[in-house]
């Protein structure tokens, strides 16, 4: 058996083109080879970081699993009681005025078995101050607009009245329906008759 000699053993020999090629091949398959050392671990750390990677992404997924569960939960139940408050919310508005309802239910019984006008209108006057306490305890205020410059903003003109007094002129003269806010939010804009 003719055994081949390496390129730095025949260092004073011509090479042939086929042997440099060839050479040049073997170098490169040996640099592109990773050495195993012995002792080194990193064939059996790769799948240890691999495991550990895969387990960091179960516990995040668990926790976006969890936390997306927990506010689904929290939205339906701030749904939910937003609704019980949306449908019981009027509820002691309601209890608020049955008082004033009674008195008035009792003013309207009294107007058939009395014929003392005066008793009829004083109680009328009652249950009207009972509900305008009502209305300021709950915020609601009455927008005072008689006698004053007419804004179109926050009044409603029904129509213009022809005045002979100057003062009068471009000012409310008269209320058709009152107008109220709720807590300075115009709630119900008045009607009003102008002066021209």
């Amino acid at each position: 058996m003719i055994k081949k000699k390496s390129h730095e053993e025949r260092h004073d020999e011509p090479v042939s083109s086929n042997e440099a090629i060839e050479y040049q091949e073997n170098a490169e398959r040996e640099d592109s080879e990773p050495a195993i050392i012995p002792g080194d671990t990193e064939p059996e750390s790769k799948p240890a970081a691999e495991e550990e990677l895969t387990k960091k992404l179960t516990e995040m997924q668990d926790k976006y699993l969890r936390l997306s569960a927990e506010f689904d939960n929290y939205r339906k139940r701030t749904l939910r009681e937003k609704m019980e408050l949306a449908k019981s919310g009027g509820e002691s508005v309601i209890v608020s005025l049955l008082p004033v309802i009674d008195d008035f239910d009792r003013a309207l019984n009294s107007m058939h078995d009395t014929e003392n006008s005066a008793a009829i209108k004083k109680g009328l006057e009652l249950i009207s101050n009972k509900i305008s306490d009502f209305m300021q305890q709950n915020g609601v205020r009455e927008i005072e607009v008689l006698y004053k410059p007419f804004n179109s903003d926050l009044q409603e003109a029904v129509s213009g009245i022809t005045v002979e007094d100057e003062t009068l002129k471009g000012k409310v003269i008269e209320v058709i329906r009152k107008g109220y806010t709720l807590n300075e939010k115009v709630i119900r804009f008045p009607k009003v008759v102008v002066g021209e």
